[in-house]
């Protein structure tokens, strides 16, 4: 049976901690779906038509992962495609704090549903998409935090 994971998040925009965070998945997992979140509530800087983009051209030379998008709880998306694994990378211990109490709720909700924390390796702990996005919104250059592929001046933002 294939295991596949759903990776979730806002991811804007994409960085280099969730690419590294997909790449180690890929040894637990047979397929990941990166699912882009669309909340309301959120200002984003990238549209989530944008964020897929971003996102597929990074994995675009790999079968194993699919781009997808979502409004709701993460648990019934995983319902609705038979998903048994939520990925979630971890930066900080408050990190860890944040997503350990969401994976007990979703536990909760879904006890069929596992959630599985992968470490982002160190020099990924300070690239965070909120300090990026201030980066991008103020002028700066952001392209040492997101993943080669993404040209950041390729794509514009919904400022």
């Amino acid at each position: 049976m294939k295991k596949t994971a759903v990776f979730p998040g806002s991811f804007d925009p994409f960085t280099i901690g969730h690419e590294g965070v997909v790449k180690r998945a890929l040894e637990l997992f047979d397929e990941i779906i990166i699912a882009v979140g669309a909340n309301p509530l959120k200002k984003s800087l990238y549209s989530v038509d944008t964020r897929k983009k971003m996102i597929s051209a990074v994995f675009n030379n790999d079968p194993r992962i699919k781009v997808d998008h979502y409004e709701g709880l993460t648990v019934e998306y995983c319902r609705k495609h038979n998903i048994k694994f939520i990925l979630r990378g971890l930066r900080t211990s408050a990190d860890f704090e944040f997503e350990r109490a969401i994976a007990q709720m979703n536990r909760t909700l879904a006890p069929e549903i596992e959630s599985v924390f992968i470490l982002t390796v160190p020099e990924h702990t300070s690239v965070n998409s909120t300090i990026i996005r201030d980066i991008i919104r103020s002028g700066g250059d952001a392209s040492m935090f997101v993943p080669a592929s993404i040209k950041l001046s390729d794509y514009k933002t919904d400022d």
